[in-house]
């Protein structure tokens, strides 16, 4: 297993990039705003342009994820835009993308589009039980954007809780969408709220199984623990998207600086989860990490990518 096994490149904490490294203000963590202006969309194309440099550098195809973790109607009307707003954002944002996706064709050996879902709540927090059809009703917006532009897929990520997974899962398979689910853990490797990621994997599979799952925002360190006892479930794993520092969700939150973490101690425990996850497919990055992360995660030097 490792690397050679390896299939998507995706990119890295999208958002954390852009206000600490690049100095751009997303109210509540926000990115599709930019999808609006034509600042924002060439800002847009820089960023992944990183990573569509890193696929190419390694021969492996690129996972192009729309910047649309915050385009619900909760985060949304912080924002002040109704679900009229997001469906256009979350629709141009694919459209967007697959503009990327033909420019850079022949550069890279496959690029696919994703539509990025987030949790209606905090990432970082547990919040009240979430019921299913609630959440498959609540994401459905989201998802029938996705489908009507064209994505290939959903990833959710950041999901803090086994019933909003099922009731995402249940909204894409409305459109016959895949389906990623991607949980987050805390250090101790069980979600937020305490449940194993075991448990979690297993209460979703009943429900209502996803093509795969991923974890994100999570360091390595922290996703260790979580690994013993998922048994064959580990084969259920197909992706990683890995914070940059090994500090705490509620310390992450805290920061007013980026932790972009320690490189090395970064590839070499990610080379540990990597020997334990055999259908491990997707890598790429989360909070604190940019495209120097996720280029030392597949073995090639940073770049700036296509013209």
């Amino acid at each position: 297993m490792g690397r050679q096994t390896w299939r998507w490149v995706t990119d890295g904490g999208i958002e954390t990039d852009l206000i600490f490294n690049h100095g751009v203000d997303l109210p509540e963590f926000a990115a599709y705003p930019l999808v609006w202006s034509d600042d924002g969309r060439d800002l847009l194309r820089r960023y992944y342009a990183a990573y569509a440099g890193i696929a190419a550098a390694a021969g492996a195809s690129l996972r192009l994820e729309t910047p649309t973790w915050r385009a619900n109607p909760d985060w949304g009307a912080q924002l002040g835009h109704d679900r009229t707003a997001l469906s256009e954002a979350n629709r141009e944002s694919v459209t967007m993308l697959h503009g990327l996706a033909e420019e850079w064709r022949g550069q890279v050996p496959e690029i696919e589009v994703t539509g990025t879902v987030g949790p209606r709540g905090d990432g970082y927090a547990p919040g009240p039980v979430v019921d299913p059809d609630e959440a498959a009703d609540y994401h459905q917006a989201q998802v029938r954007a996705f489908a009507e532009a064209g994505a290939a897929g959903v990833a959710a990520l950041t999901l803090t809780d086994a019933g909003e997974a099922i009731g995402v899962v249940r909204a894409a398979d409305s459109y016959s969408l895949p389906v990623a689910v991607s949980f987050t853990v805390e250090t101790d490797g069980r979600l937020v709220d305490g449940t194993p990621l075991a448990e979690a994997i297993d209460r979703v599979e009943e429900a209502a199984p996803p093509a795969y799952f991923m974890v994100n925002c999570a360091h390595p360190t922290h996703l260790l623990p979580g690994l013993s006892g998922l048994g064959e479930r580990a084969g259920r794993i197909h992706g990683l998207r890995s914070n940059a520092s090994t500090q705490t969700h509620a310390e992450l939150d805290e920061a007013e600086e980026l932790d972009a973490g320690d490189l090395g101690l970064l590839v070499s425990t990610h080379r540990e989860l990597e020997g334990l996850l055999p259908a491990l497919e997707v890598v790429g990055g989360c909070c604190g990490t940019d495209a120097r992360h996720v280029a030392a995660l597949w073995g090639v030097e940073p770049g700036s990518g296509p013209a």
